[in-house]
């Protein structure tokens, strides 16, 4: 049985990806502040679901961070299911329309872990994009999504020139 602590960002861009160590690594990286803030439980609540995560694994995996433990290892997770994730949860991400730069960094997170390049990034903003306007009739609240948009548009591509959390990114 395998077990996993924490995440290894380095992995090939087509090699799956274990379920749960992409949820703990995420929720690893929501707390590193300390403090879980009521919009990174909204992603991480996404994400879980996202993940296709039983009910009771996202208190199994927050409980065994607290305590420092191992889990086995969940599910894989193949190339396209990671690109499926990643776009529902940058979907509730954006559509929060005030991220923080916490939730910035676990969005950088996921896109580091599961290799989405640039352009990938980009789809995946002008299709919350597109989402936003249908659901949006306010334009005042749909300008919100777009500065939002662009800003993490900016600092993603800011967060590839430069090292991730220490990590030359790939």
């Amino acid at each position: 049985m395998a077990v996993f602590g924490r995440a290894d960002v380095t992995a090939g861009a087509a090699a799956d990806l274990d379920r749960i160590e992409v949820f703990r690594s995420t929720v690893e990286v929501m707390l590193e502040d300390g403090v879980l803030t009521r919009e990174e439980k909204r992603i991480i609540i996404r994400l879980a679901k996202a993940l296709g995560l039983q009910d009771d694994q996202p208190g199994m995996v927050y409980a065994a961070i607290q305590r420092g433990e191992a889990l086995e290892a969940g599910e894989p997770l193949n190339h396209q299911q990671q690109r499926e994730v990643y776009g529902k949860v940058v979907e509730v991400a954006l559509l929060n329309a005030s991220l923080s730069r916490d939730e910035f960094r676990v969005l950088q997170h996921l896109q580091s872990l599961m290799h989405i390049s640039v352009d990938e990034h980009n789809r995946f903003l002008a299709r919350t994009e597109e989402i936003a306007r249908d659901r949006l009739r306010d334009p005042r609240a749909i300008e919100r999504v777009m500065e939002t948009v662009r800003d993490l548009s900016d600092i993603v591509v800011d967060g590839i020139r430069r090292p991730f959390n220490g990590r030359e990114r790939a």
